[in-house]
This record gives structure tokens, C-alpha cells and sequence, in this order.
């Protein structure tokens, strides 16, 4: 597996695969086309679906400024290697076609070009969750400690600035208030949430804080502001809130918060490895669904959990989400992302409390459930998988051709 640092990538929100990827394989086109006069960008599949709706064409739009743009969107063509492609074609002054290249959009911000594969070097020697727990068993270590004897000294630089990050987009969202733009005009809940909690008391007000910290940075993210994809920007308001939360009710210091961003990391990369975490691949199961795992692993490891018991929260943090679809409406990571967040926060504290009552032994290994969820997402039909072709965007759609105001 390669390093966390390509799991937690910094960047503006609303799409890690809609915004992040397209932005990084424009910018690498442009650079390697410096002679070209305009650029013609096709998007197929899912990044033609929903890509208006993800701000994919301003993105690409702005990292090919000045020069000329015309965008072909496809969302009908679906090409093999994976349903986010795009391809990009650079002109002369004439329209004649310079250079052509494919891109994929797989995930988290992830680009491969047409005929590559991952080049990133690998720093782990094991991909399945099964070798890390004999490891840390034989050597008697945690997770953390795997992740923190493998990975370069640079990368806890690079948590301690996601760290920071996240702790930015909550303090952001709590106090940003208004309507999230986009056309649905969804107001933000996360200030009168968090509002609203402080005057309730013990356990009610715990779970409230977590709902408005996820909120908070879920609807930074869905207005384009500044996150840490853990493992995407779509879930990217799950493992901040956790994590915020544990700080300021619990008292964690941040040493020891980024030990368990390092284990929420290594949760994520076996899933990107093993499966993916690509909505428009599997759903919203590999989004919202890793992400819980990883907050489940994250705070159980915080509260003193085993390896073992990591494990079970982490592979309940996943085995729950099974089948998630993702079918947000009018193509817009706002419904039904944002309570996602929020929901899957809650969820990781309750896989985090039941697994620390357990002794860690369990019926199905979180191995097991990562396999599952490849294959349910294969199953999954593409009108379910980030295309707002079916589920909650099909039936927004059914009540605007009636007339309807507004969404239900």
C-alpha cells in the first residue's frame, strides 16, 4: 500500500473525484501542452452526469484559464477502466488537435492516466488487515506504531496539517451561516446546532456537538471551501468530527490525535487498496461508509482499544454501510451528503463503545467486509453510483416534471 499522505489530500471542496481529481490532471495537461491556444475537455459518465453539480467544468475552467474552453459533456458513454473519465485535447490557434490525453478519476483526488497504473511507491509490506493484526500481535504494537515505523518522517508533518485543516473547517462552519450555494438553497444547520446543544446536558448534548461538527465542516465543504479528504471530500466531515469531538469533551491531546488519524489512514488505504473509495465505483458506501470506519478506529484506539478491537469498530464502521448508494440530488454533494456526515460521526462513537465492550472477537473480519462492499458495488446499477440518475435524485426530479415547488 502507498503512503496515508495520498488518502489525506488538502484541497477545496465540493468533490474529491468531481473537483480535486479534474483539477490536478488539467493542471498536469496544461503544463505539458504549453503551446496549445485553447483546450476541448470531454467528460464522460458520472463526471458528465454530475458534474455541474460538483463544480467540475469551473474547476477545470480556472486551472486552464486563460486560454479558450470548450467542455463535451457525455454523461451517456461510460468508458471501461472507471466510470470518471475525462479526456482532454489541447489546439492551436486553427482548432487543429495538438495532443489528446485520457484521464481517470478514481478516488480521493486520485488521477491515472490512460494505460497507468498507481506508481506511487509502496511503503507498507502488507495489504490486508489480517497480516497488520498478526504484526502488530507478533511485535506487540498498535496500529499507529505499524504505520509510524513505515511511513517517512515527513508524513507526520503532513497530519499535523490535516489535523489542522479539520479543525479549521469546524471552527468555519460553526460560525458560517446562511444558504449553501448550488439551487437547492439548503441552509446551514451547524451554527444553531451547535448553538442549540449547549443548552442540553450530558449525553444529548455530546451526540449534538458531534452532529453540528460534522455539519460544520460537510457544509464548508459543499461551498467550496478549504477540507482534508478522509477518505473524500464527501465524507470528509465524518473523522474531523470525531476527532474535534474527543479533543474538546475528552480532553486528547493532539499527539495523541494524530496516532489516530494515522490509524484512521491505514483503515483507509485497505480500503482503497482492496476495494475503493470512488462514489461514482461503488457508492456511497465506499465514501461515507469508509469514513466511518475510519472514525471507529480512530476513537477506539483513542479510548484505549486493542488491536483486535480497532478491528471490530472499524469492520462494523464499514459492515453498516453495505449497499449505501449514492444518488445526491440535482448532482449536488449537499442531499443527502451533509446528514450523512453527521449520522455516520454518531454511528463511529457507537462502533467505537461497542467494540471496547467486546474482547474484540468477532463473526466477520473487516477483510471480509471489504471484499463485500467491492462486490456489492459492482452489483450496485450506475443510476445509483454518483450519476443523480435514481433513489432520492430520481424522485426530486419526478416531483420538479410535476410542477412542484421546491424539493421534498
Amino acid at each position: 500500500m502507498e503512503s496515508i499522505q495520498h488518502l489525506f489530500r488538502i484541497g477545496y471542496g465540493p468533490s474529491s473525484s468531481h473537483t480535486m481529481g479534474p483539477c490536478r490532471a488539467a493542471t498536469r495537461f496544461k503544463a505539458e501542452n504549453p503551446q496549445a491556444e485553447a483546450f476541448r475537455v470531454i467528460l464522460y459518465g458520472s463526471l458528465a452526469a454530475t458534474g455541474k453539480g460538483h463544480l467540475t467544468d469551473q474547476a477545470i475552467a480556472q486551472v486552464l484559464a486563460p486560454k479558450k474552453l470548450e467542455i463535451d459533456w457525455r454523461p451517456k458513454t461510460y468508458l471501461e477502466r472507471h466510470p470518471n473519465a475525462l479526456t482532454f485535447e489541447a489546439l492551436d490557434g486553427q482548432g487543429k488537435l495538438l495532443n489528446q490525453w485520457t484521464a481517470y478519476s478514481v478516488g480521493g483526488g486520485s488521477i491515472l492516466g490512460e494505460g497507468e497504473e498507481a506508481t506511487a511507491t509502496p511503503v507498507y509490506p502488507h495489504n490486508t488487515m489480517a497480516d497488520i493484526l498478526k504484526w502488530c500481535n507478533q511485535q506487540g504494537r498498535t496500529m499507529w506504531e505499524y504505520v509510524q515505523i513505515h511511513e517517512k518522517p515527513e508524513t507526520l508533518d503532513h497530519l499535523k496539517e490535516v489535523w489542522h485543516v479539520m479543525q479549521e473547517a469546524v471552527k468555519r462552519g460553526l460560525d458560517n451561516e446562511g444558504v449553501i450555494p448550488g439551487g437547492l438553497r439548503l441552509a446551514r444547520k451547524a451554527s444553531s446546532y451547535y448553538i442549540k446543544a449547549q443548552s442540553l446536558k450530558d449525553s444529548l448534548k455530546s451526540r449534538s456537538l458531534v452532529f453540528a461538527y460534522a455539519l460544520a465542516v460537510s457544509e464548508e465543504n459543499a461551498s467550496g471551501g478549504l477540507v482534508s479528504t478522509a477518505p473524500t471530500c464527501g465524507s470528509s466531515g465524518v473523522l474531523p468530527a470525531v476527532l474535534y469531538h474527543a479533543k474538546n469533551a475528552h480532553g486528547f491531546s493532539d499527539e495523541k490525535i494524530l496516532k489516530a488519524i494515522a490509524t484512521a489512514g491505514l483503515v483507509g488505504n485497505l480500503v482503497k487498496k482492496n476495494a475503493s473509495i470512488s462514489g461514482a465505483a461503488v457508492g456511497c458506501q465506499g465514501e461515507v461508509g469508509t469514513a466511518c470506519a475510519m472514525a471507529s478506529a480512530a476513537v477506539n484506539q483513542l479510548f484505549g482499544g486493542s488491536p483486535q478491537q480497532i478491528e471490530y469498530a472499524a469492520e462494523m464502521g464499514l459492515e453498516h454501510h453495505l449497499g449505501l448508494t449514492c444518488d445526491p440530488i440535482n448532482g449536488l454533494v449537499q442531499v443527502p451528503c451533509i446528514e450523512r456526515n453527521a449520522h455516520a460521526a454518531a454511528r463511529a462513537l457507537d462502533c467505537n463503545m461497542f467494540a471496547l465492550l467486546s474482547d474484540g472477537k468477532h463473526f466477520v473480519s473487516f477483510d471480509k467486509v471489504v471484499k463485500t462492499m467491492k462486490v456489492t458495488g459492482k452489483d450496485i446499477p450506475s443510476l445509483y453510483k454518483e450519476t443523480a440518475e435514481g433513489g432520492l435524485a430520481l424522485f426530486a426530479k419526478r416531483k420538479e416534471r410535476k410542477g412542484a415547488k421546491g424539493l421534498e
